[in-house]
């Protein structure tokens, strides 16, 4: 289905899902919303253990000589393509369909630019040359060059973008177009569509690739599913059934499984992308939503967005080494290139917290636009950027 019909009943389904989301939120995110007004120092760390693992797990979990697939992300590691890029946090805010540019440094904003209908994310092209606002009501990429954080060119006819990837080996771009449930595969250099791969699911989200770039694992939130799509051949490999929610989605550090924030069960689905299997289920919180990797690799960051915390799951355990009430209604993520801060945008409000990653302590909020979404800290270490709002190798 394609046209205005069909933007209207997607419209539908997104609009029932904030619904329920801000009618569960009056009861949790708000109530955890009141410990902003406490000494950050002082508001209660919980450590939660709660996991449940399928008997083939350990199975699936190879030896620990497996290489590191974020071995390049760590502190340091930049690549000579941002050298003399100044460092900025680029928040896009949906209902005004702006973008500002904030300076770590002072924790201000320095900039807001309009940017199109409804920006989504801010995604750092493969190259490290220039990021991408996915404007997806105005079906186009506005193009910043990070050199000066403004906004260079826009790119148009690229079909609702709610998401961007690009593939491991930077041959290919990839355009969430969620509105018409399908992934198009395209030329980065021209915009030129090379095949367009209908998903049978409903609302393609978020994704991430194998270690060896051969396929990626995307799920479509609004009916359960988890997708395997070859980047080769371009289709559908198979699918797993989740259920719930499911929106981001993670590589573990050593390639063997991938990691799935669903807001619907509260919690992250661990998924053997060989088998196609669920083999493992850890409890994080109410609305659990956004993903990033810590500097070292060791633990994985969780947004739960009705909860208002960040949970911390170790990797090498498969568990929830401890929980940070922040409050608000935290949504995307983003680690700073040192490692010690993690930056989240509160997507019903209107800020943007900064919080050390050494104990969870709130270092700043600062003030955005309205409904912020993917921001991105640019730059960062790594060799090239896999899209999404800054996802590096």
């Amino acid at each position: 289905m394609r046209g205005q019909d069909r933007h209207e009943s997607r419209d539908r389904i997104r609009f029932g899902v904030a619904v329920l989301t801000l009618v569960l939120a009056s009861g949790v995110v708000w109530g955890a919303r009141a410990a902003d007004h406490r000494d950050p120092v002082t508001a209660p760390h919980h450590r939660q253990r709660s996991v449940t693992t399928s008997p083939h797990a350990e199975q699936s979990t190879p030896p620990h000589t497996r290489p590191n697939v974020y071995a390049a992300i760590a502190a340091g590691g930049f690549s000579p393509a941002v050298a003399g890029v100044p460092e900025r946090v680029y928040v896009p805010n949906g209902v005004p369909g702006t973008v500002e540019v904030i300076d770590p440094k002072t924790f201000r904003v320095i900039r807001r630019m309009h940017v199109g209908s409804f920006p989504e994310h801010v995604t750092p092209s493969w190259d490290l040359r220039r990021l991408y606002v996915d404007a997806s009501h105005s079906s186009s990429l506005a193009v910043i060059d990070p050199r000066t954080g403004r906004v260079v060119r826009t790119i148009r006819g690229i079909d609702h973008p709610y998401n961007l990837y690009f593939t491991v080996d930077g041959k290919k771009a990839i355009v969430v177009a969620e509105y018409h449930d399908e992934l198009d595969f395209r030329d980065p250099r021209t915009w030129r569509l090379i095949k367009r791969v209908p998903i049978p699911g409903n609302g393609p989200d978020h994704a991430d690739f194998s270690a060896d770039g051969r396929y990626l694992l995307i799920s479509t939130e609004f009916d359960g599913n988890v997708f395997k799509v070859s980047t080769g051949p371009m289709r559908v490999l198979g699918r797993v059934h989740v259920g719930g929610l499911p929106v981001d989605v993670k590589l573990a550090p050593n390639g063997s499984a991938f990691y799935v924030a669903n807001q619907g069960l509260s919690g992250v689905s661990v998924i053997d992308p060989v088998r196609m299997r669920q083999i493992g289920f850890i409890h994080t919180g109410a609305g659990a939503h956004g993903m990033a990797v810590s500097r070292d690799a060791r633990f994985l960051y969780v947004s739960n967005r009705l909860a208002g915390t960040i949970s911390v799951i170790r990797f090498a355990t498969r568990r929830v080494a401890r929980t940070w009430r922040i409050g608000g209604s935290p949504d995307m993520l983003q680690v700073s290139p040192d490692g010690s801060q993690l930056w989240v945008s509160n997507r019903f409000g209107d800020t943007v917290t900064v919080l050390s990653t050494r104990n969870g302590r709130i270092l700043h909020q600062i003030v955005v636009g309205p409904d912020p979404h993917g921001l991105t800290y640019f730059p960062q270490p790594g060799r090239f950027s896999l899209g999404h709002n800054g996802v590096y190798r």
